[in-house]
């Protein structure tokens, strides 16, 4: 087995197009097909802020659901979403309004048939997703050792937002402890959800998300050969959104 796991997305079809043909993909059928037999995997967080969400959408159902070329896991962007697509009152804030707007210009025989191709989606695609072959988990905030294998509130929470803490920064963001600076298990987790300037490493876990909606990157990881691949993004540059470790 052989994967390419893919950052977050967040509507940038683009810079996505990109990262397919510099990983070697070639377009067959209308979606991208890599001619060693390597699989996209994508940790979430495909739609919001960027400017082409519902074609993001339309390819990764495509992938995944129809021709069974790949895998997806929900991030948080994913779930609210999913839960304005079910009717519920979610704030259209933090990117969502972008999609909702592209949503909207369309007729309504297409908006079902996005609608119905997301919730498809989401509801057939695991929380988290075990890749013993290449022996990996990709989570979309990441995933403690302990909770691998269970799909409790707690898991869910840890996976759509990561090691909450339930407080917030000054800036509105919520606090989230560093929980890959105590990760001691054996398996790689491959995640994103907090942007950073280049791909963390620390222990055996690598955050992915570089960025792209924000001015940075859009950026693969391999497996096995555990390197990385990344595009640089068109958006326009906000260096706040990024994230700083110590390590």
């Amino acid at each position: 087995m052989k994967i390419d796991c893919i950052g977050d997305v967040h509507g940038c079809m683009k810079e996505l197009k990109e990262l397919f043909q510099k990983l070697g993909y070639e377009w067959r059928k209308e979606i991208p097909i890599h001619p060693d037999g390597r699989l996209p995997a994508f940790v979430g967080d495909l739609t919001d802020r960027g400017p082409n969400s519902l074609e993001v959408i339309h390819l990764v159902h495509e992938l995944v659901m129809v021709q069974q070329k790949g895998y997806y896991v929900p991030g948080n962007h994913c779930n609210k979403l999913y839960r304005f697509f079910k009717g519920n009152n979610v704030q259209q804030t933090h990117g969502l309004e972008t999609t909702v707007a592209e949503y909207e210009a369309l007729t309504a025989q297409e908006q079902e048939k996005v609608r119905g191709k997301f919730m498809e989606l989401y509801e057939q695609s695991p929380l988290y997703l075990e890749l013993p072959k290449v022996n990996a988990v990709i989570a979309h905030a990441g995933i403690r050792e302990d909770l691998i294998g269970k799909h409790n509130k707690e898991a869910r929470t840890f996976v759509l937002y990561g090691d909450v803490t339930g407080e917030v920064h000054a800036n509105g963001m919520p606090v989230r402890r560093d929980w890959a600076a105590h990760y001691a298990g054996r398996r790689w987790i491959i995640y994103g959800h907090t942007p950073v300037e280049k791909p963390r490493f620390k222990n055996k876990t690598v955050n992915i998300d570089t960025g792209c909606i924000f001015g940075g990157a859009l950026s693969s990881f391999r497996l096995p050969e555990e390197d990385i691949v990344s595009v640089p993004s068109y958006q326009e540059k906000v260096p706040e959104k990024f994230r700083t470790f110590e390590d």
